[in-house]
């Protein structure tokens, strides 16, 4: 856990904050304001922050304060998948009511509602109630949100033939649907599974998928490039083309070894 926590810290400190200025750098050149993604990579850069104090031990008034926010920023973490996610859905789905309903002024609202209510709001409630109540507020809480992505992918894919966006963009938006469920699928979920379940060392264990999070919140980033998953798109249909070329000419070589 110790060597874990310090390799996770070391790498993503560097890279969150590089990806940052990176999103940042794409609202300047595209004129979009991916709002949602930047408060993602800050509440895992207050995730990276929070682990260096566990690592290096402090008193114990210290340490309630620091899992304090750690939950605090794991619950906003989540809260902003499920607002990209939503974001990505309207673009497809209610391509007109995006475009003329939802406006930055919206945007900066519901990112202080989620940094205000849910880090305050939630660990408070479970404080006041005790273990038990706590357990059952976190699980709710996470578990909530499954259906939602399940729907806004599923409802995306379903609209796709209508819409009008262009088909770059229309990769870019179903790959960071299916990229946010994924990461809730592989890391949160079976996280908050064995956080319920009790049991000492599997606490541990969904300790250690919670931390590999912001890693792979900094995959958002490649989706969000114009033209990256065209490029890997080409890659891979290279390679399937050179495979089928080689193997073309291994067939060959054989016709003509054997006549």
């Amino acid at each position: 856990m110790y060597v874990m926590t310090c390799v996770i810290t070391a790498i993503g400190l560097p890279l969150t904050l590089v990806a940052i200025y990176a999103v940042y750098s794409l609202v300047r050149k595209d004129h979009v304001v991916p709002l949602y993604v930047i408060n993602l990579l800050i509440s895992d850069l207050i995730q990276l922050c929070c682990m260096i104090p566990l690592v290096t031990g402090s008193d114990e008034m210290m340490l309630r304060i620091v899992i304090h926010i750690y939950c605090g920023s794991l619950m906003v973490s989540v809260c902003f998948m499920l607002c990209v996610a939503l974001e990505r859905y309207l673009v497809i789905a209610c391509p007109l009511w995006y475009r003329f309903r939802h406006t930055i002024n919206f945007s900066v609202v519901l990112c202080v509602v989620v940094w205000v209510l849910i880090p305050v709001g939630l660990p408070t409630l479970s404080a006041l109630g005790g273990v038990s109540i706590a357990r059952i507020v976190i699980g709710t809480f996470f578990f909530f949100p499954l259906p939602l992505f399940i729907f806004f992918l599923g409802g995306t894919l379903e609209a796709l033939s209508a819409s009008r966006v262009p088909s770059d963009e229309k990769r870019r938006i179903v790959g960071i649907l299916v990229l946010v469920l994924l990461i809730y699928t592989v890391l949160f979920l079976p996280a908050i599974i064995l956080f319920m379940a009790k049991i000492h060392h599997l606490v541990y264990v969904s300790y250690v998928f919670f931390q590999l999070s912001p890693l792979a919140d900094l995959f958002l980033y490649v989706f969000m490039s114009k033209g990256t998953i065209d490029k890997l798109l080409a890659s891979v249909c290279c390679c399937r083309m050179d495979s089928n070329d080689s193997s073309r000419m291994d067939s060959n070589d054989i016709t003509s070894s054997t006549v």
